[in-house]
């Protein structure tokens, strides 16, 4: 998840005031995709299996640690 410019394969959704830029592909992939605020930071669930993992991100030079 990062901030980003609309793209022409992109979708975008209005989510309570937040939009979301999705890439056709991946939304074609992911199906339905859920974003919750824990508190600590956004956690994603999809279709798709990245694995499991203990990584954050913090904005869009994000890294995950194994």
């Amino acid at each position: 998840m990062a901030l980003d410019e609309s793209r022409n394969n992109d979708n975008t959704y209005n989510v309570k005031g937040f939009e979301f830029l999705v890439d056709k592909d991946f939304m074609r992939q992911a199906q339905l995709i859920k974003i919750d605020f824990t508190g600590m930071g956004f956690k994603l669930d999809s279709k798709i299996d990245f694995g499991q993992s203990d990584c954050s991100s913090c904005g869009t030079a994000g890294k995950c640690c194994s």
